[in-house]
């Protein structure tokens, strides 16, 4: 049995990223290094894994944008986090149908763990693909990346406002390997960064993307420099409601976020707002913020099952609707996620948020 203590190393004491950082990619015993996590087996499906009729909509979406971009040469595409390496299997069978796009695509895949990337490169044979731990490969042409569940897996800081205080949410070990929570006085440096965000003024609990925003903040370099945009669809909300959002699942169950730490997954809801905020303060342009329902709609998706239930049988129709239901239904998928645009180009005219 792993004990506590692997995820906190040499300290007793960890902020709330830190320690889900360890949780997640400890290289020996972390969740995404050591587990396949997704598919019936796993402990999670995603929009990839219910329907190939999602990555075949986020493929038309990106032929759009190539066009929107002025057909350029040279493109660009970059997912962040590909998981199994389902979508871009489908998108590859997508792109063929499109030879003049298809022959102008580099595509890129951004993964951190070697386990992913086997199982990705077992699924996918094509020497179109690449796989990169940085962007400095990518020097010429638009760059459009793509990222489905990709921000809610980048652990979050917590912090909470008592009167003038802000406090900063830890996570510490005891002598009898047990796990408490602890807040000591947030830095000076954190207390600038979230006083920038007027989302975040008001609220006595905090949840901040710091890492996130790392990340994002190389994406964004990218971009400005080269034009293009990023896509992220993911679940979270528009509005914060001053509460915890962290949550862990196994067996595709709820599951108490300390109990099997490296077994079960950890990720937190995306705040879409701080988002948004965010690549405004970078110089970057923002689509409307849509949910994951308007935007498969807006670009054709109840079409192309139409299109495509003419020739199946009454049980691969009914197959075919109940997985399209997962994806839109408003108490389902459909509305708790969101998709956000961000991007540097003159032209607005990227499908689906209108």
């Amino acid at each position: 049995m792993i004990s506590n203590q692997n995820f906190f190393r040499s300290v007793k004491t960890l902020p709330v990223d830190k320690f889900i950082e360890n949780v997640l990619f400890n290289k020996k015993i972390g969740y995404y290094t050591t587990k396949i996590p997704f598919g019936r087996t796993g402990d999670f499906l995603t929009a990839p894994g219910i329907s190939n009729l999602f990555s075949e909509i986020i493929g038309i979406w990106l032929i759009s944008a190539w066009n929107t971009l002025g057909k350029p040469e040279k493109f660009n595409i970059v997912e962040l986090g590909p998981g199994d390496g389902n979508l871009i299997k489908i998108l590859l069978k997508t792109f063929q149908q499109f030879p003049e796009f298809n022959k102008s695509t580099n595509i890129f895949l951004y993964e951190k763990s070697n386990l992913l990337k086997k199982l990705q490169k077992k699924n996918i044979n094509d020497p179109k693909v690449k796989w990169i731990r940085n962007f400095t490969s990518i020097k010429k042409g638009p760059v459009i990346f793509f990222g489905n569940e990709f921000f809610d897996s980048i652990p979050i800081k917590q912090f909470f406002r008592k009167k003038n205080l802000l406090l900063e949410k830890y996570y510490s070990l005891n002598k009898k390997n047990k796990i408490n929570e602890i807040y000591k006085k947030a830095s000076h440096k954190d207390i600038l960064q979230i006083k920038k965000f007027k989302i975040l003024n008001n609220l006595k609990f905090i949840e901040f993307p710091k890492l996130g925003l790392d990340e994002l903040n190389k994406i964004i370099k990218k971009i400005s420099k080269l034009e293009g945009g990023l896509l992220i669809i993911d679940y979270g909300y528009l509005t914060p409601q001053n509460k915890n959002t962290l949550q862990s699942l196994i067996k595709h169950k709820r599951n108490s976020l300390l109990n099997n730490l490296g077994k079960a997954d950890i990720t937190s809801l995306v705040n879409f707002s701080l988002l948004n905020e965010f690549f405004i303060k970078n110089n970057l342009k923002v689509k409307k913020i849509v949910s994951q329902k308007f935007f498969l709609e807006k670009m054709g998706i109840i079409e192309r099952a139409n299109n495509l239930s003419k020739k199946m049988s009454f049980k691969e129709k009914t197959n075919l609707y109940l997985r399209l239901k997962r994806l839109l239904d408003t108490k389902l998928m459909g509305n708790l996620f969101k998709v956000i645009f961000t991007y540097k180009f003159k032209k607005n005219n990227f499908l689906g948020f209108e």
